[in-house]
C-alpha cells in the first residue's frame, strides 16, 4: 500500500521483465502509474497495461470497491495506460473523463459501446467533495489526446507520460530513488520520448503558470512520483530550450577499426581543449543512452565505413532514431573509412544537413588510416573542441 498524500494511493504496476518499450531500449522495467482517490466520489487517474488488470483491481480493492469508482480519468489512450480501462468500466460503470480526442481514440481501441464519457477541456473541473479535478490539455505531449489532471487539494499535477522515467523499482517516489538518480533516468526518458515536443513543453510549463497551479507533487505515468517537483521542472525547461554543456559525443560504427581509430583520434583532440567527450558504438551501446548524451551535447561526430556503397547499417538506423527525435542546436562532423567508395561520408553529411546541424568539414580514408591521417583526425578533433569552448 503507498500512499501520495492524503486520500490518494498508488495502484500502478511494476513491469520488472520489460526491457524494450517501441524501440526503446529499458535497462530497469518500467511502471504503469495509477492513482485512487477516495473523497465523497471515488476517481481513479489512468489505467495500466493490459495483463496487468488484476495486479491494479487487486491493489484499488485495498481501499474501496471496485464498483465505487465513479470517475474513470484517462489523461492519456496509449494502451500502456488504457489497456485494464475497458475491464474497469465493465466493473464499475464509471463516467470516463478524457479529451475530445481521447474519446475518439478509446473509440477506435476499444468501441466503448454504452460507455458514459464526459470530454473535457482546459479548464473544466469535476468536484469530488472536499477535492476538485482540474484538467489541462496538452496535445503532442506526446500523443495528440494528451492532458493533465490538477487536484487542488495536496496540489498535485497528474501530468501522464511527462516527467515520467522507466525505471522499475520498490521505490516510489524521488527522494526514496535518490533525487539525481530520478534526474538521470528522467532525461533517458525526456530524449527518448519528449525531445521532438521541447516547443510544447515550453508552453505546458507556460500554460501551468499562467493557471497558477505551483504543485507540490508531481504524479507522473511511469517511474517515481516527485516530491521535489521544482526540480524536474528546472530540468524539463533546459532541455526544453536545448541548454547544452561543453560536450561532444562521437558515435560509429566499425568493420576492420579503422573508423574507430579515427573516432578515438577525434576524441583525443577534443579532450586536448578541455571539452568532455562520450563515445558510442552504435551497434554495441543503447541508442536510448547515446540520445540521453546528444541532447545536451554540443556537437555530434557521426563515423562509418562505406559498405557495398552507402552507410554501414547499423549507423544508418542509429541516425534514423536521431533524425526523428530532433535534436536542435548542434555542430557536427562525419569520418568515414572505404575501400573502393566513398558513399557513407556523402549520405550522412546530406541527413545532418537535413538535421540543421551546423556542418563542420570531416575526413575520409582508404582503408587503414596512416599515422598522417590519425593526426589530421586529432586536429579535427581540437577545431571542434575550440569552437565548443567558444560557444
Amino acid at each position: 500500500m503507498v500512499k501520495v498524500c492524503r486520500d490518494v494511493y498508488w495502484v500502478g504496476a511494476i513491469d520488472w521483465c520489460e526491457k524494450d518499450f517501441h524501440g526503446f531500449e529499458i535497462h530497469r522495467g518500467l511502471t504503469y502509474n495509477s492513482y485512487l482517490i477516495t473523497d465523497e466520489k471515488v476517481a481513479l487517474i489512468d489505467g495500466v497495461k493490459h495483463n496487468f488488470v488484476r495486479d491494479q483491481l487487486r491493489k484499488v480493492e485495498n481501499y474501496v470497491k471496485i464498483e465505487d469508482i465513479e470517475y474513470l480519468v484517462v489523461n492519456h489512450i496509449e494502451p500502456d495506460h488504457s489497456g485494464s480501462i475497458p475491464e474497469i468500466v465493465k466493473r464499475a460503470n464509471p463516467t470516463v473523463i478524457c479529451s475530445k480526442i481521447g474519446k475518439e481514440g478509446l473509440e477506435d481501441y476499444y468501441g466503448c459501446e454504452g460507455w458514459n464519457f464526459k470530454p473535457v477541456k482546459t479548464g473544466d473541473k469535476v468536484k469530488l467533495g472536499t477535492k476538485t479535478l482540474t484538467f489541462i490539455e496538452t496535445p503532442m505531449l506526446h500523443w495528440p489526446d494528451s492532458m493533465m489532471t490538477w487536484m487542488d487539494d495536496g496540489k498535485v499535477l497528474f501530468s501522464m507520460d511527462v516527467f515520467g522515467q522507466h525505471f522499475a523499482g520498490s521505490e516510489r517516489f524521488d527522494d526514496e530513488l535518490g533525487v539525481g538518480e530520478a534526474v538521470k533516468w528522467a532525461k533517458i526518458y525526456y530524449a527518448n520520448v519528449f525531445m521532438p515536443f521541447g516547443k510544447n513543453v515550453l508552453n505546458t510549463v507556460k500554460k501551468l503558470r499562467d493557471l497558477n497551479i505551483e504543485p507540490e507533487i508531481i504524479a507522473p505515468s511511469h517511474g517515481i512520483v516527485w516530491r521535489n517537483p521544482e526540480i524536474i521542472l528546472k530540468k524539463y525547461i533546459e532541455w526544453a530550450k536545448f541548454k547544452s554543456d561543453k560536450k561532444a559525443v562521437i558515435v560509429y560504427d566499425t568493420m576492420w577499426h579503422s573508423t574507430e581509430k579515427l573516432a578515438m583520434a577525434i576524441a583525443e583532440g577534443i579532450m586536448s581543449k578541455g571539452v568532455k567527450v562520450r563515445i558510442f558504438n552504435v551497434r554495441k551501446d543503447a541508442w536510448t543512452d547515446i540520445m540521453a548524451e546528444v541532447l545536451d551535447a554540443k556537437a555530434v561526430c557521426v563515423g562509418s565505413p562505406t559498405m557495398n556503397g552507402t552507410v554501414f547499417p547499423s549507423v544508418a538506423g542509429f541516425l534514423t532514431y536521431m533524425r526523428g527525435l530532433k535534436p536542435k542546436n548542434k555542430i557536427a562532423t562525419v569520418f568515414s573509412s572505404y575501400g573502393w567508395g566513398v558513399g557513407a561520408y556523402e549520405e550522412i553529411i546530406e541527413v545532418l544537413k537535413d538535421m540543421d546541424f551546423g556542418i563542420i568539414e570531416g575526413l575520409k580514408v582508404k582503408f587503414k588510416p596512416t599515422e598522417e591521417e590519425l593526426e589530421v583526425a586529432r586536429e579535427l578533433g581540437e577545431k571542434i573542441g575550440e569552437i565548443i569552448v567558444e560557444r
